[in-house]
């Protein structure tokens, strides 16, 4: 790693065992910092009642002053009882197509925590994946905490192994092929990151709404590196939250994954005109493999700052 890496490596990268509850919530107290949890989900009923619970249980109830201020579910368009779910377990649910009518909502996770900043108002917003299995309350606490304690800190992502099946460290797929040596080779400021991709990560609200976000897979990768543009990389850290265990993609699921991640990637290094922004892949079919071919996400939204429904309603 560059040197300078190195030393980032050594100052930013913390433990979420490094910042007590208790000190959190005395920080809090004293900025006057809210903050809010958003869980993208789309089809998540078996998981997303339980994350839910556990961040009511351990942030929300119970404590002298609550570490979240704000518990929110965007769905997607589930077709399961992912809403209900979510709702009964007490979080506020709302959903994607009615925050910004005005604009036709296209399929994405970018495209819902894009949409997100407008339905939500803390000042520290915490994005957690819906799909958590085992999930730890310092999944939320781990990553805020740098946000509520460091001034200079504006954007912290977890850290974690990822076990796939039985093989520990070997989850992350994608990561590994493909964000990894983009990053390496053509942002090595970045090559720090353990975990670049990682659906959990909390962002000063002040930065998420000068950030565009791309609508599909590429969005962890683009604000991440939008991110370092913006405020340099002082003022990214990492926390290590334990052990991430969800739901894995089959292989065709991570190749489109990549295609977007790669496609994110080749807009920031060139802003210029993809090629062809689609990508073919093979199923076995009974008279031998066809071809299917997908689109890759080409589509971006503004930072949310320019929107005259968010701008008007911070002025409201």
């Amino acid at each position: 790693m560059l040197e300078e890496v190195e030393r980032w490596f050594a100052d930013r990268s913390w433990s979420a065992a490094d910042r007590p509850l208790d000190q959190l919530l005395s920080a809090k107290r004293a900025a006057g910092t809210t903050v809010t949890v958003v869980l993208p989900a789309l089809d998540e009923e078996e998981t997303v009642g339980a994350i839910v619970e556990v961040i009511r249980r351990d942030l929300i109830d119970g404590l002298p002053l609550p570490l979240v201020d704000e518990l929110v579910v965007i769905d997607s368009g589930s077709t399961d009882r992912t809403a209900e779910v979510a709702a009964k377990a007490g979080a506020r649910v709302v959903h994607r197509d009615d925050i910004l009518p005005r604009i036709p909502a296209v399929h994405g996770k970018g495209e819902v925590l894009w949409r997100s900043l407008l339905a939500t108002t803390g000042d520290v917003v915490c994005f957690v994946d819906a799909d958590l299995r085992e999930f730890s309350s310092t999944f939320v606490s781990g990553i805020v905490g740098p946000l509520l304690t460091e001034p200079d800190v504006q954007f912290v992502k977890a850290m974690y192994d990822r076990p796939l099946a039985d093989a520990p460290g070997q989850g992350g797929r994608v990561t590994e092929l493909v964000a990894r040596p983009l990053l390496n080779l053509h942002w090595p400021q970045l090559a720090g990151f353990v975990q670049p991709l990682g659906g959990e990560y909390a962002v000063r609200r002040t930065l998420l709404e000068r950030l565009p976000f791309p609508v599909g897979y590429g969005v962890e990768l683009g604000l991440l590196v939008d991110a370092l543009h913006t405020v340099g990389l002082d003022a990214l850290a990492q926390v290590d939250v334990g052990v991430r265990l969800h739901r894995h993609q089959d292989g065709q699921a991570l190749g489109r994954m990549a295609a977007a991640i790669y496609r994110t990637a080749q807009l920031r290094l060139s802003r210029g005109h993809l090629v062809r922004p689609e990508l073919t892949q093979f199923e076995r079919g009974p008279d031998g493999f066809v071809p299917r071919t997908h689109p890759v996400d080409t589509e971006e939204r503004p930072p949310m700052a320019g929107v005259k429904e968010y701008s008007g309603r911070r002025v409201a």
